[in-house]
């Protein structure tokens, strides 16, 4: 059996406002747009991937987040930037909005990144869902068979 080295890890959230997902709508010069979770690379200085989780959406979002639960995670391959194989894995978290200040929005994507950042809201639904190219598309396939039981991760029978 062949282990294919882990050369990059990301944080990313599934963030829940009530009835709403909130996205960054991405629209670079020369593609399409799409839309991500908020969240990003998991950096040396990271004490842990939730860390990085929460860095990031501080980063993107001028934002906190509450009720961080594991539950995605999506492998694929990947290439450093200096050429060395091996695969990305990136780990999502369902978890609420706290608090949110644009305003306070910072971190290299806002400050020196190509292209544009908007911060959307759709409905958490299949509708909604489906509403937007969500990429990685295994997410979108994810989430669109597994609303409820996302959902249900908040649920305070859970433990």
């Amino acid at each position: 059996m062949t282990v294919r080295p882990v050369v990059k890890r990301t944080a990313r959230a599934v963030l829940l406002d009530g009835d709403d997902l909130i996205l960054i709508k991405r629209t670079k010069p020369g593609t399409d747009p799409y839309w991500v979770t908020p969240g990003g690379g998991v950096e040396p200085e990271d004490a842990t991937v939730v860390a990085a989780l929460h860095r990031e959406v501080d980063e993107e979002l001028g934002a906190k987040v509450l009720d961080v639960v594991p539950c995605f995670v999506d492998t694929v391959e990947h290439i450093t930037s200096t050429g060395a194989p091996g695969v990305k894995v990136q780990h999502f978290f369902v978890c609420r909005l706290d608090s949110m200040d644009l305003s306070r929005r910072h971190g290299p994507e806002i400050e020196e990144g190509v292209g544009d950042y908007e911060i959307v809201r759709i409905p958490f639904t299949r509708v909604g869902i489906a509403s937007v190219h969500l990429v990685p598309l295994s997410l979108r396939h994810y989430l669109d068979g597994n609303i409820e039981g996302v959902r249900a991760m908040h649920a305070p029978d859970l433990g």
